[in-house]
């Protein structure tokens, strides 16, 4: 006998759901389909249930939709947008859900763009995936049973946005996350940004609400699992070592002539009440960068060309903060960005001591070439707190600029020798024992020009990215465990 599915699309009276749900009958193996909705009065379609509920991804919503399901398998569509299915692929759905004991099964798929239709890969969902925004695609297929047997603890909570991130956590501490390397279906893009324009939602104050519940989400994910960490911290002792200064601004720059200047400038004007100096580690400029650099006559500038060639961000990093003269402090600066006055290296120093941490993070503008704010503005990461910033730090995908390390602690990490993703890493290491410190105020203009490595990313590009960031999520929740005795 063939395994049966039941459908659960949002709806909202657009023509395009008649055609899903024409798609997904002519299967064969769909018996029932539920429409979901948050409108009063829609008309309903011939041959489907109409759900009315308060949010799309409550809990509650995810409760009834459990509740309704008494098939093999149960679909939910994400978005309200045509899905327009593949040659047998809820059959493939099925199978690899069949093979794998799967709770949930993904795929990949087509997007129709003005017209033209475009492969979407997805990545594998890794144990570090707990980003709240994990592309899954538009279709998910869940199993029945695993369904049923969280059910009870979907029920504990009452969110209103989180109830889909919750359900897929809870699914995952029990049952494997399947992704099919397949384009089963296709699908309408509904976001048409750039990947640059996308990277700041979850810092959107609009979404703040949102935000809280899906750290509350993550969280209790993270204690029932064991990697939770309570707010107990390493204390760090600042005398440990000596140093012939007490900061060091470290820019790494490869063919940045427009914007090297700048920021060399905004470097040297810092007043503080102490000695810095500046390493500008030159990684084989060949657009008249290094030539730019030579220009500064300066003291406290110290040029580095490394001798290996091999060196991504996090390698030319590793050369300054290991370097001699480095100070007791390394603090970042982008070889397109600007510290947003005179005083951001004293309140970045003072910040280390006030607050008796090894890392420091700092809040930036968001402006364009002409220093002119965009959206989204202010990038503050309040989702950062005292008592569960290293918590929440697993869920999110990064936590902010400028950053500063004790220099002690960055040499015993060491950074990755990669050019994306470096500094989370060292985040995420440096908060499994200590406190991170935060500057709630702008002291960083970050320019956005079409220069940006992350200004317009192509598919494979963000896989790539949110691919590392997730082995990197991973990695550190093994540590955890461990750390809490979980792991042996």
């Amino acid at each position: 006998m063939k395994k049966k599915i039941t459908l659960f699309l949002p709806y909202n009276g657009f023509e395009q759901t008649q055609k899903t749900i024409n798609n997904f009958y002519a299967s064969g193996l769909v018996p029932k389909i539920c429409l979901i909705t948050t409108q009063k009065n829609l008309v309903p379609i011939n041959n489907c249930e109409l759900i009315e509920v308060d949010s799309f991804l409550s809990s509650s919503t995810f409760v009834e939709l459990i509740k309704r399901t008494n098939t093999d398998y149960a679909a939910f569509i994400k978005q309200d947008t045509l899905i327009d299915l593949g040659q047998f692929a809820l059959e493939r759905f099925i199978d690899v859900a069949e093979s794998t004991n799967a709770g949930l099964v993904y795929s990949d798929y087509y997007e129709i763009k003005d017209g033209t239709r475009f492969p979407l890969p997805v990545i594998d969902y890794q144990t570090g995936a707990l980003r709240d925004d994990f592309n899954f695609g538009y279709l998910m297929l869940f199993r029945n049973d695993v369904l049923q047997n969280v059910k009870s603890l979907l029920e504990k909570n009452n969110y209103q946005n989180a109830g889909l991130y919750d359900l897929r956590l809870k699914i995952s501490q029990h049952s494997p996350l399947v992704h099919i390397s397949e384009f089963l279906y296709t699908s309408i893009e509904t976001d048409v940004r750039k990947s640059g324009e996308k990277l700041f939602d979850y810092v959107d104050p609009r979404n703040r609400a949102v935000q809280i519940e899906m750290e509350e989400a993550a969280t209790e994910h993270l204690k029932e699992i064991g990697a939770y960490l309570e707010p107990n911290f390493t204390k760090v002792n600042f005398d440990e070592t000596k140093f012939e200064v007490e900061a060091s601004v470290i820019i790494p720059v490869k063919n940045r002539v427009k914007t090297i200047s700048d920021a060399v400038t905004s470097v040297l004007k810092q007043k503080t009440n102490f000695k810095f100096n500046l390493f500008i580690v030159d990684n084989y400029s060949d657009d008249g960068t290094t030539e730019k650099i030579k220009e500064f006559n300066d003291s406290r500038i110290i040029h580095l060309i490394p001798e290996r060639k091999d060196l991504g961000i996090g390698g030319c990093w590793n050369e300054a903060a290991h370097h001699s003269s480095c100070g007791k402090f390394s603090v970042q600066l982008d070889s397109d960005d600007l510290y947003s006055d005179e005083n951001t290296l004293q309140k970045i120093v003072d910040t280390f001591y006030n607050e008796n941490c090894a890392m420091v993070v700092g809040t930036y503008q968001m402006t364009n070439f002409k220093l002119e704010e965009i959206p989204p503005g202010i990038i503050d990461h309040k989702e950062w707190t005292w008592d569960n910033g290293r918590n929440n730090a697993l869920r999110i995908n990064g936590l902010g600029a400028p950053r500063a390390f004790y220099t002690p602690v960055l040499r015993e990490i060491k950074i990755p020798n990669v050019s994306y993703g470096e500094d989370y890493a060292l985040g995420l290491a440096i908060s499994r024992n200590y406190q991170i410190g935060r500057i709630y105020e702008p002291v960083y203009l970050c320019r956005r020009w079409e220069g940006n490595t992350d200004a317009s990313l192509n598919i494979v590009q963000q896989n790539n990215h949110n691919y590392y960031k997730d082995k990197i999520r991973t990695y550190e929740l093994m540590a955890r465990l461990k750390k809490n005795g979980k792991l042996k």
